[in-house]
Order: C-alpha cells, then structure tokens, then sequence
C-alpha cells in the first residue's frame, strides 16, 4: 500500500475556471521538479498517528477522508496501474492538501481481498478498480459496507447500484464521430467490428447512431483479427455502396483492414475510428489512413501532465494514468460538501453540470456512467488535428 494526502480546496473543479486551475497545477509542479525520483513516494505528509488507534494497520485520521485507490501494481498490468497511482499522487501533491488521505492497494494479489482490506482500514471511497472483472469482485464487497465505488472500467455492464464508470465508453465515441459525418454531408455508413464483447457494443452503437442522425446503414460486418477473415468480411460490404466506413477496432488492426477495404472498390469512403485510435500515433504514417476521423477525449491537458509525469518518474505514463488524476480532482471537488467520518456523499456525483479534468468535462447519468465530452480528430500526414472541438461544459 502507499499513502498521499491532498487538501479539500474551496474552488470547485468545474466550469470556466477549470483551464485556467489546471494550467497552474501543471505548470507549477512541472518548474518544482528538480529530483526525480526511482518511483511513487510511499507515503506523502503522513498525518500524526492517534494514540489509541491499533497497533496494526493505518493509523485513524481525526481531520482527513479515507480514499482507497484500487489498481495493479504487480502482474502483467502493473504498468498500467503504477502510472494511475503515480498520477493519483501527483493530484495529490499538485493540490497541496491536508484532508483526503488515499492509499493504494494491489488488485494483482486479489481484488475482492483488496476490497476488504480497504474497508477494514476505513476507506469511505473506493477508486478503481481497472478491469471489468475486479470491479465485479469489488462490488458486493462495497455495496454490503455502503462505501461507493468510481472504477475506471468501460464496461457498462458493471455500472449502477453505488458502482460509477469514469472509463472511455466506446458507444460515446461511436455516436460522436458518426454525427460529426452526418453533419458534414455522408448519409451512407457501413461498418467493420471485431468479433467479441467490445465489437458487439460498437455494433449495437454504430446502428443507434446511424439510425438517431438519419442517416442509411448499408451493411455491419464482423472479423476476426487475421487476414483471411478481414478480407472475407471486406468482400461482404456492398461495393461502391457507402460514403463512410467505421472501423470500430484498434489503430494497430485498422492499419491491417483499411488497405484492403480501399482496395475493395471503395477508395474513396471516409474511414471512421474510435477512441482506441488516440493512442495511436504511428496511424499518421499510413496513407490509406490520412483523412480519417476518429472521436476521443481531448489530449491539451493530458499532453502537459504526461510532461510533468516524465520529468517526475524518469518515463512515460500510460494514456489512462489521467483517470488516477482526474479521479481525485473529482473527490477533492466533492469533499467540500464531505464531512469526515461520515460516508462519501455519493449524490453530489449527479451534479448536471458535471466536473473537468484532464480529460475535459464529464458528468455521471443515473446508470452510473461517465458521459464525456468528446472531440474529433482527423488523421494527416504528420500528425492529428482537432476538426471538431469537445464542448467545454454540460449545460445544467
């Protein structure tokens, strides 16, 4: 387990002066990094130690919130997790604070026992886990002790009942970038989706969304990821027949299925991706994939904390590392309203207007999930540019 401290700040983290709030932020941590250390700091401003609290486990906090961070720090995911809490701890520190304590514990060795060991220690709030599988070994842990959970799966299945997603939902993707084709004049849409759970959800939104801006869908087909079966379900589309071509997949398998889908006869459709293409940089090599439009979370914020996380930890993070950070910007916004002792006031999540991070502005709809505001990237040559700006704020 590690320890951080972070102080719940007057100022609410949403709205216009979240830009200017995070740039501070960001940039005064990025001119106080002069030592970089070999890893995440233990413990940060640990709290004095109640006298009469046991003589095992963590001390009692009389003034902060217990806030449990659930991720993998060892395993084959452990990368993944270390930059989440690594980035949970510079919000922490970026924040200054002496009220919220968050500790980390390790899913690798067992999530539902991480649960346990985290409500034992007097944890109000849990965040995480990761993956889909631990949150579903968390939550009857959590919602038995009625400690609330804010996990960083996409997997809307596990969401609802004191679970909330702050994960990237694929179907949020899908709808935007197929709106933003609509508006721009493409009526006809016909869509490549893997095989599997992630490829079934993609489906099932690329036919709301195409249905929901009037446009005409000619054909969904699925594959799986080798050559034989993308060229088979290539040769299934009508011809000629679509003005766009959603590739609801990864950057690094779209590179395997547009070649072939322009060499199909439809050379000049305009290819769709989803929010598995942001981290995909090398897409911009790739002639068959200039032009393309692709719908994700803005990368402005994310590109000066990955800034300051490396001149930190000495490497880069993993893109979800945001999650750990905006996951407590998010508790220190709420905390305000929080007193200690008492249990996480989980209905100022259903806040309207919602809440702005590094990842732009998000808010919770009654199923639990994080709705965010997206943008539109287009793939060039050299890079990706914004076409379509993600809004800034939810109207309330």
């Amino acid at each position: 387990m590690a320890d951080a401290g972070v102080v719940a700040q007057p100022f609410g983290l949403s709205g216009s002066k979240i830009k200017s709030l995070l740039a501070i932020l960001l940039a005064a941590t990025l001119a106080a990094c002069s030592v970089v250390p070999k890893g995440p700091p233990k413990t940060v401003d640990t709290p004095p130690v109640d006298p009469n609290a046991p003589s095992v486990g963590l001390p009692t906090d009389a003034t902060r919130h217990r806030v449990a961070l659930l991720v993998p720090m060892t395993g084959e995911n452990a990368g993944v997790g270390e930059s989440i809490a690594n980035a949970a701890t510079m919000a922490v520190l970026d924040t200054g604070g002496k009220t919220i304590r968050v500790t980390t514990y390790d899913t690798a060795q067992g999530a539902a026992a991480a649960a346990q060991k985290a409500i034992a220690d007097g944890n109000r709030l849990i965040l995480g886990p990761l993956l889909a599988e631990d949150v579903r070994a968390v939550t009857p842990i959590s919602r038995a002790a009625r400690v609330p959970v804010v996990a960083f799966s996409n997997d809307v299945s596990v969401a609802g009942a004191g679970t909330y997603l702050m994960g990237f939902v694929p179907t949020q993707s899908v709808d935007r970038v197929v709106s933003y084709a609509k508006g721009r004049g493409l009526n006809r849409f016909a869509g490549l989706v893997p095989n599997g759970l992630y490829g079934q959800r993609a489906s099932a939104a690329f036919v709301k969304a195409v249905e929901a801006s009037d446009g005409q869908l000619v054909g969904v087909q699925t594959f799986d990821r080798n050559p034989g079966s993308i060229q088979s379900a290539v040769r299934k589309l009508p011809s000629g027949g679509f003005d766009a071509l959603l590739v609801a997949d990864s950057g690094r398998v779209a590179l395997q299925v547009v070649p072939v889908a322009r060499r199909s006869g439809n050379p000049n459709a305009r290819i769709l991706g989803t929010e598995l293409w942001n981290t995909e940089g090398s897409l911009s090599n790739n002639a068959p994939m200039h032009g393309a439009w692709f719908a994700s979370v803005s990368d402005g914020f994310y590109n000066q904390l990955a800034t300051k996380y490396r001149a930190r930890f000495n490497k880069a993070p993993f893109r979800l590392s945001s999650l750990g950070y905006d996951s407590v910007l998010l508790v220190t916004r709420v905390a305000a309203k929080w007193r200690v002792g008492q249990p996480f006031p989980v209905a100022e999540l259903a806040d309207p207007g919602g809440f702005t991070g590094i990842d732009g502005a998000f808010r919770f709809g009654r199923d639990g999930i994080a709705e965010r505001a997206l943008e539109v990237q287009q793939i060039n040559p050299s890079a990706f540019s914004v076409v379509a700006p993600a809004p800034k704020t939810f109207a309330k």
